[in-house]
């Protein structure tokens, strides 16, 4: 895995839970005593995190070894043992927590994708994240939504234009905040989509008369309301919908057409799965 973002975020855990010394180990557990532990399930779910776990034993400690029996991705249940850690005690017990804490919250967001996914599984309509992410986990989480079976929809403000409410109305309106988006991305050489979301028809009329954008956002539209603008729309644009989706509503409005359905729940209301690091 190369990602200087999780890269960096590694290190950071690291010095922030070991600072001087992991004291607890240290003081009561022989330097060169070796050992043995496994990744126990303890709640049904989606397996995410396990090649950050790889990541985190490198910088650990490069001679502990790890033999893996479930991948990211793979459905798990209680009881299942996801890989095995070997070698030195006191590096396996300063990695404990660390990689616990990154997999219990990754399988849990993959957890949570992977329920909307499965209701959309078998409609063209793909389910995104957004910028909802907890600051400076945000690969990690949107590393963890992909491994359930969702789409990241943009990694940060800078690889995708997308025009909300408060850009169009300090802009002052749809209209100038397009065209001024358009001369601003041939001046800086930039290719890089424009979305632009939309609160009610006359603004997708607007847009519609306007052009010049790749994807529209229906924002909080109902899902007769979402039927329509797609007929109006045509497959002109790429569509999107968003605002409150669940898991009772989203194949509603994956059925009305939109090739999106974006959904921040999956990043910012999420439950860790429960798993366990138990001396074998």
């Amino acid at each position: 895995m190369t990602n200087k973002f999780i890269d960096k975020l590694i290190e950071l855990a690291i010095a922030e839970d070991i600072g001087d010394g992991d004291h607890s180990s240290l003081s009561c557990i022989p330097e060169n005593e070796t050992g043995k532990v496994k990744l126990l399930v303890k709640e049904e779910g989606v397996l995410a995190g396990v090649e950050i776990t790889e990541e985190i034993l490198k910088k650990i400690d490069s001679t502990l070894k790890i033999e893996i029996f479930i991948k990211d991705g793979t459905k798990i249940k209680p009881g299942d043992i996801a890989f095995t850690i070997s070698g030195k005690v006191i590096s396996i017990l300063q990695a404990e927590r660390l990689l616990l804490n990154f997999m219990q919250r990754m399988s849990g967001i993959a957890t949570q994708t992977a329920k909307y996914a499965d209701l959309i599984k078998d409609l063209p309509c793909k389910v995104l994240d957004t910028r909802k992410t907890t600051p400076g986990l945000r690969h990690i989480e949107k590393l963890a939504v992909k491994i359930g079976g969702g789409t990241n929809h943009r990694m940060g403000l800078y690889d995708m234009v997308m025009l909300k409410d408060n850009h169009i109305d300090f802009a002052g309106g749809i209209e100038n905040a397009i065209n001024k988006v358009v001369d601003y991305l041939k001046l800086k050489n930039k290719d890089i989509k424009i979305e632009v979301e939309v609160r009610n028809f006359d603004e997708l009329k607007e847009v519609l008369r306007v052009g010049k954008v790749h994807r529209i956002m229906l924002d909080n539209f109902t899902v007769e309301d979402t039927k329509k603008a797609v007929e109006m729309i045509d497959g002109k644009y790429e569509t999107e919908s968003s605002g409150g989706i669940t898991l009772e509503t989203i194949r509603s409005y994956a059925e009305c057409g939109v090739d999106f359905v974006s959904v921040g729940a999956l990043t910012h209301q999420i439950k860790s799965l429960d798993l366990s690091l138990k001396a074998v």
